[in-house]
């Protein structure tokens, strides 16, 4: 096997034997061995190839907790609005899309969010119609959790004033009881179920260029929460025939239809692809008004949100895929979501004896600080985003109010009760970008440094507590922490070279640092 000497100015194992060294060497697939330059070429012997990374610092293989492939390659081969900062801005990229942006003869879009325009409304179909009468139109929002739609795709997909909410979604009508054209979390169905499918072709390119990405910003791996079955058995052909690039530990798509055959496969152990778990849904988003809240939205005084799941079918499925083996992992943002979701994942687990399948709660964003207490002894894991909070804080108590942020994206506090933190971006929601996620943990300011101090700073994480979330966290997440999370002789060779320190360095560095390599099961999958 071949052997590889990496030489850097530091090596920060998160070992705590040897937290630091100067080089690493990797034979096959595995380190081989981590210490000072001269242990290490002792080790590696005269015939290994030597590779010196000058100033750069090595650090364990980056993974995003939660993070969605399929989403990322859609979002960088159609319309892209994020950013966009009005209604019309949007139609002006629309107008200059590509034929990429196009599935059949749908034009398809993803990234608009109202918080950023002028007096924050959803918009409406008035603003499509006007350029695409006869071109059905879809756009994404940001989260994921709504979509806005033009007169042409509402008459294709059969959506009226008659037309009935499904549960756990909202049509969103104006004053006479018309669609307006956006259509909230389960009402989205209603009209993806006439999109026409995407082809073998888009849909292989959609999850090579997210891998591409994945590896140029220094991820090793990717949690991917609720991967669709044509995705699965694409990946699963590349990870067969050795073409998988990155880890992935794929959750099944569990809210679906697919979910039935995934019961019947059960869980999949590959070479670099996994599925263990499963993902579930309980409620929507906070900025589309889906998250489901005891009280009302401070911001709406008749909306609480969406339960997308009964209680009653909620707990079916977790049962039944507890029972199969799967670890269950389930999106809960609202508070009324994150105490369902806690006590749900607690009964079933002690009911089917899988407690030791460490069960996650999928953004874990709004709890009450007894859920937090809950959460914590019960060992769950809390898979958070910590840039939703430096996205979201610009306008997350206007729709809460302020005694509710008190148990908002509250990272030090889940983390002092005892959860398991594993950190992600939930990209294509948000940039996959590890080193704004790291950077966004250790301060919760934007890139300006806003606000001073940090927002509700007293749940920011150390520098080595953020670097543990995107690697130790996801390791012991993903039942890999004997093999992946540190760098130590014997352990899966997955590491990344930075510009920087991002332990001892400033925060602010990470804004500026760049990934000068990654490198998974000993092979460089990206070299700056």
């Amino acid at each position: 096997m071949k052997t590889t000497l990496y030489v850097a100015e530091r090596v920060r194992t998160l070992d705590a034997a040897r937290p630091v060294a100067q080089a690493l060497a990797v034979r096959g697939d595995k380190v081989l061995a981590v210490g000072s330059r001269a242990e290490v070429r002792a080790a590696a012997g005269p015939e290994a190839r030597e590779v010196d990374l000058g100033a750069a610092t090595l650090v364990p293989g980056l993974v995003d907790a939660h993070a969605h492939l399929a989403g990322l390659g859609l979002s960088l081969t159609t319309a892209r609005l994020e950013g966009a900062a009005s209604v019309q801005e949007v139609v002006r990229r629309l107008e200059a899309a590509p034929d990429t942006c196009f599935q059949g003869n749908w034009l398809l879009g993803k990234g608009w969010d109202q918080n950023a325009w002028p007096g924050q409304a959803f918009p409406g179909r008035a603003e499509l119609d006007a350029r695409f009468a006869s071109t059905p139109v879809c756009l994404t929002r940001v989260d994921h959790h709504a979509s806005w739609v033009n007169g042409e795709a509402l008459r294709r997909a059969g959506i009226t004033r008659e037309t009935v909410d499904p549960e756990g979604g909202l049509i969103v009508r104006d004053a006479a009881g018309e669609p307006t054209g956006v259509l909230i979390d389960n009402a989205m169905d209603l009209v993806t179920a006439v999109l026409p499918e995407p082809t073998d072709a888009q849909r292989e390119t959609r999850l090579r260029v997210a891998l591409e990405r994945c590896a140029r910003v220094g991820l090793t791996g990717v949690h991917d929460a609720g991967m669709d079955r044509e995705s699965f058995q694409t990946l699963r052909a590349w990870d067969e025939a050795g073409q998988l690039p990155l880890r992935v530990y794929a959750m099944a798509a569990g809210q679906g239809a697919q979910r039935h055959a995934y019961l019947e496969q059960g869980p999949h152990e590959g070479r670099l692809l996994t599925m263990r778990g499963v993902k579930l849904l309980a409620d929507g988003a906070l900025g589309s008004r889906g998250a489901a809240l005891h009280e009302p939205y401070s911001d709406d005084a008749a909306q609480r949100g969406l339960l997308l799941l009964s209680p009653q079918e909620l707990e079916a499925r977790v049962r039944a895929f507890m029972a199969r083996g799967f670890q269950v992992c389930i999106h809960a943002i609202g508070d009324r979501a994150n105490t369902l979701v806690v006590e749900v994942l607690l009964q079933c687990a002690e009911e089917t004896g899988t407690r030791g399948l460490r069960h996650r709660v999928e953004h874990a964003q709004i709890l009450r600080r007894e859920d937090i207490q809950r959460l914590g002894a019960a060992g769950l894991v809390a898979s958070v985003q910590p840039t939703h909070a430096t996205s979201d804080m610009g306008w997350a108590e206007a729709r809460l109010g302020r005694e509710r942020l008190a148990g908002a994206y509250a990272w030090r506090s889940l983390k002092d009760a005892g959860a398991c933190l594993a950190l992600g971006s939930d990209f294509p929601i948000e940039n996959p970008d590890v080193l704004a996620g790291l950077y966004a943990a250790r301060t919760r300011q934007d890139a300006a440094g806003q606000p001073e101090g940090g927002w509700w700073a007293h749940e920011r994480l150390t520098a080595e507590e953020a670097l543990e979330g995107f690697t130790v966290g996801p390791a012991w997440a993903s039942f890999a922490e004997g093999r992946r999370g540190r760098l130590m002789p014997g352990m899966d060779a997955d590491f990344v070279a930075l510009s920087v320190d991002p332990v001892e360095g400033a925060a602010r560095a990470l804004l500026d640092a760049r990934v000068l390599a990654t490198v998974v099961a000993g092979v460089e999958v990206f070299r700056a």
